[in-house]
């Protein structure tokens, strides 16, 4: 079988190898055999759904002044609580949703999480207080939070190793845009509709995404494997009928050991832990630029809500750079060394391209805090945008490259407990943004965000000479290993019996290589079972 990206539960107790269900070659339910027009399509309908989740965190910011203006709120910081209560609301749902996933399957979660998430809009229009758009932005998050939760997971479901930053470059166009995508289109919006306004544009594309998610198949390949061996035993009547990822442990004890993982990883693997606090505070700066950039182009520029939507270019422009770039920067990282034993590059390859996004990040934000007032031409800041975006995205796609292709199976989680610190540093960094810049200026407050992310380059650096070290050292690694030299060494054996029944047919007939392969199958089950 393909490798899987995921947390499975292997089937416990005594089975028969004879019957257990595997995907056979063209039989069609092989995720990563379906056809490249399937596949593109799953793909989109990823990047769409997930892109209006993405949007509609950020779309809250430019309707900020009319809120004030409507609950008769002074403090805008109150008001920015939306934005963090958001993404809190993402945080907490990753880590119950990427989970549930993997024992339920992608597309129940994505059907009700999508659904949920569609019909939690609706208060955040209609409520006359800010405090039902906090509680109904919350839990909507929670919901939405399965598309960044999931959708990775699903890349990962669909195409191998060798295309899949490819993969996840493509799905990455609509959502490392829609934080860009929020504020540009919610400007015009609440300049010509009002502020309600932005949260009804952002439900006609939920209910679109909804429609899309429904046409999309189950990916993950444990929960297809569980539901052949299913329908083998119902069909069959014969209970013997088994998959390697039947679950044979209760609904509770499972969810919470698969609740734990990510946590335990994220305190307890070295690797998980500094990459997790690097992405957190990269993230919680990029989302702090959308209380900032109101405040450097409408406050001192004196631009309308459209306009200052319009400075958000350069971010997606930069965006979309590295997501082109993708042809050349897979040449990069295939340039690499191999590894001898696998013969492919080493998870390390991705953080060469992390060191160069580590350095781009600081210098776009440098020169903005240098160019953003009004003795310099607008055009400036908004291409420091460029270097800043582009050096974003390719953070968040290559350092995520690095967690899967270091943890595996287990990779799911490594991501959640990444999501679930990232979510909170981007929803409570924001916070700070209006009263930092009031009290520093926009000179001195992008420096000290400049040098902070200054002060994280060492950390890719650090993992680029010596992250084989630290994954020859870890446990849950080590062990993934082991399992998955055991997983290869049984296919093999697979298939060396498969060669010597057909041989035997050749050699003796069908009746007698049957009877002889079926003394052979008792000797291996008897074997097995001890």
């Amino acid at each position: 079988m393909s490798a899987v990206t995921g947390i499975s539960v292997a089937t416990n107790g005594t089975t028969d190898p004879a019957f257990e269900v595997d995907f056979e070659e063209g039989d069609g339910a092989d995720p990563r055999e379906w056809s490249m027009l399937v596949k593109c399509l799953i793909i989109a309908c990823m990047s769409i759904c997930t892109t209006t989740v993405v949007m509609y965190s950020t779309s809250y910011a430019s309707g900020i002044p009319g809120m004030m203006k409507t609950f008769h709120i002074e403090d805008e910081t109150i008001v920015v609580l939306g934005l963090t209560t958001y993404l809190l609301g993402l945080a907490l749902g990753s880590i119950v949703l990427a989970p549930l996933s993997e024992m339920m399957g992608r597309r129940p979660i994505y059907l009700v999480s999508l659904s949920l998430f569609t019909l939690l809009i609706i208060p955040c229009a209609l409520t006359p207080t800010l405090e039902g758009i906090l509680v109904a932005r919350f839990f909507g998050a929670i919901a939405g939070s399965a598309m960044l939760a999931n959708a990775p997971g699903t890349i990962a479901d669909l195409v191998n190793e060798e295309y899949r930053a490819l993969a996840f470059s493509v799905w990455s166009i609509g959502p490392m845009n829609g934080p860009v995508l929020g504020p540009l289109v919610g400007g015009f919006i609440y300049q010509n509709l009002g502020w309600r306004w932005t949260n009804w544009v952002v439900l006609m594309l939920a209910g679109f995404s909804t429609i899309c998610i429904a046409c999309v198949k189950e990916t993950y390949a444990p929960a297809i494997l569980r539901k052949k061996a299913a329908k083998a035993r119902k069909e069959t009547g014969d209970e013997r009928w088994f998959s390697r990822y039947d679950n044979k442990k209760e609904l509770i004890p499972l969810l919470t050991e698969n609740l734990k993982r990510p946590c335990i990883m994220a305190v307890t693997e070295p690797i998980c832990i500094f990459w997790n606090l690097y992405i957190a505070i990269i993230y919680g700066i990029l989302y702090l630029c959308f209380v900032a950039y109101p405040i450097v182009f409408s406050d001192l520029r004196g631009w309308s809500p459209g306009l200052t939507g319009l400075g958000y270019l350069g971010l997606g422009i930069g965006g979309l750079i590295t997501i082109c770039c993708e042809p050349l920067i897979r040449r990069m990282i295939n340039a690499h060394r191999k590894d001898p034993t696998t013969g492919k590059v080493a998870p390390e390859a991705m953080v060469s391209v992390v060191i160069i996004a580590a350095i781009s990040i600081p210098v776009g934000e440098l020169i903005f805090a240098w160019t953003c007032t009004p003795n310099v031409h607008w055009v400036v800041p908004i291409i420091a945008g460029i270097p800043f975006g582009a050096g974003n995205c390719a953070v968040f796609i290559y350092a995520s490259n690095y967690l899967v292709y270091s943890y595996g199976i287990y990779a799911a989680s490594a991501l959640a407990g990444n999501a679930v610190l990232r979510s909170i540093m981007g929803g409570c960094l924001p916070l700070a943004g209006p009263s930092l810049y009031a009290k520093l200026g926009p000179h001195w407050a992008g420096t000290f965000l400049g040098l902070l992310e200054v002060s994280l380059i060492p950390i890719p650096l650090i993992f680029w000479k010596y992250g084989h070290r630290i994954r020859k050292r870890s446990v849950l690694i080590s062990r993934m290993r082991e399992d998955q030299e055991r997983a290869e060494a049984k296919q093999r054996k697979a298939a060396d019996r498969a060669e010597r029944t057909r041989r035997r047919e050749e050699r003796y007939g069908v009746a007698d290589a049957e009877e002889k392969s079926a003394a052979e199958a008792t000797k291996e089950k008897e074997v097995y079972e001890v």
